[in-house]
């Protein structure tokens, strides 16, 4: 949720933030309205309650000089109705705002670049070599029907579309990826958690994704509950409403789950194959920090979640998101694209976002320093979306008859299983 403070001080600054975001005029025109009302009539109850107030210990001097009360008494009853009346009023206005703004996405950080949509994204980094092979590479679901490894079929039978069923080496590689990411995390300074796959709807919306996206979650018939739609809202939800000692922080997570997604608006996108499925495994990276440390921690996510990609030997770009790309809760967002010979073109595989205190003040997620309670920020990036690096190590690792190799540091967690 954006600052109330800076909206009410600055209303322009906000505007055009907003803007960017392709947040209409009207709106904003009408989040400024709602929010001088409320303004307004909290100014009017707490008038009413210093003049009570006064009254009271009017009342009270009056008793001790036993002086006549009652005309003072009916005004202080009137005043009382009034309150209650303005309370009302007040609890109603606090209602329709709160519900306008918890619909309003973050404010891009200023070194987010302008921009409509993901063809404004820039690329800042590209990392290894592309393959070549001595063959016309194919699709990963064209690999798998070759060896019988996907099972999309039967997959569609136990569910619907946007489910795949996988076996033998395919499915020790998912886990053997589990595995490594969260090795590999946790050797990078993330603690690691095993964490409920079931969230609450105070959790959901405290990382953002209620109420404006609950299209898009898999609720649970007859409870405020939902399957998750990434580990980040169990990993981030551990904090909230808690103050956090300042020696603590930064507070870095790393946790495997599956997720969950009606993948609502997505028709026609990625229909074949494991890239957009409505469950999928993936390793999730979180972090609490200070204000100060918050872009530290960024860097390093984006990192790591980059070495991961290079140690697998795949070929790999960062892309930095523009204002009209970038997601309701985020600030700024780097993606990171793995390169899929099949299909001849990077995918995304990484989101690594910075919400900077949008989530804490949703959640109540706050530290203490110098004996003021401040603002946490949040970070949350995928390293990495296994399904997804399946696909990138298939394609990538292709041989002509349909089968893959194994990457070299897969080998060992492969050999187990």
């Amino acid at each position: 949720m954006i600052d109330i403070k800076l909206l009410r001080k600055d209303f322009e600054y906000c505007q055009a933030k907003l803007q960017k975001r392709k947040i209409d005029d009207t709106i904003l025109k009408e989040l400024q309205t709602q929010s001088l009302k409320l303004k307004a009539v909290r100014q009017d109850m707490e008038a009413v309650q210093a003049t009570q107030n006064q009254l009271s210990s009017q009342f009270g001097n009056y008793k001790r000089e036993q002086k006549d009360t009652t005309k003072l008494q009916i005004e202080i009853n009137d005043l009382k109705a009034q309150k209650l009346s303005i309370e009302k009023i007040v609890k109603k206005a606090e209602l329709q705002f709160s519900k306008m703004l918890s619909n309003i996405p973050n404010l891009p950080d200023d070194m987010v670049p302008d921009g409509v949509d993901e063809n404004d994204n820039i690329i800042i980094e590209q990392m290894g070599d592309i393959p070549s092979f001595d063959f016309k590479p194919i699709n990963h679901w064209d690999m798998g029907e070759k060896t019988g490894e996907l099972d999309f079929v039967r997959g569609v039978k136990i569910s619907k579309s946007r489910f795949v069923a996988t076996k033998e080496i395919v499915a020790k590689l998912e886990r053997a990826l589990i595995n490594y990411f969260l090795d590999f995390n946790t050797k990078a300074g993330f603690i690691e958690w095993s964490v409920p796959y079931i969230a609450n709807s105070q959790a959901l919306y405290g990382t953002g994704q209620l109420p404006k996206f609950e299209d898009d979650l898999f609720k649970i018939d007859g409870e405020q509950l939902y399957l998750i739609p990434t580990a980040e809202v169990s990993l981030t939800n551990l904090y909230a409403e808690e103050i956090i000692d300042i020696k603590n922080l930064p507070i870095l997570m790393t946790a495997n789950t599956a997720c969950f997604r009606k993948e609502a608006g997505s028709a026609g996108l990625d229909t074949r194959g494991m890239i957009r499925l409505h469950q999928f495994s993936k390793v999730e990276t979180v972090a609490i920090t200070t204000q100060e440390q918050s872009a530290k921690v960024f860097d390093k996510m984006v990192q790591n979640a980059s070495d991961i990609l290079s140690s697998l030997g795949l070929a790999h770009q960062k892309i930095e998101l523009c204002c009209g790309d970038l997601g309701f809760s985020a600030a700024r967002t780097i993606d990171i694209e793995v390169w899929l010979p099949g299909q001849h073109k990077y995918t995304e595989i990484s989101s690594i976002s910075s919400t900077k205190d949008f989530q804490a003040r949703r959640a109540k997620i706050r530290y203490k320093e110098r004996g003021k309670n401040m603002l946490a920020h949040t970070l949350n990036g995928s390293a990495l979306a296994v399904g997804r690096c399946v696909v990138a190590i298939m394609e990538n690792y292709q041989n002509k008859d349909g089968t893959f190799d194994i990457p070299n540091v897969l080998k060992s967690y492969m050999s187990g299983l």
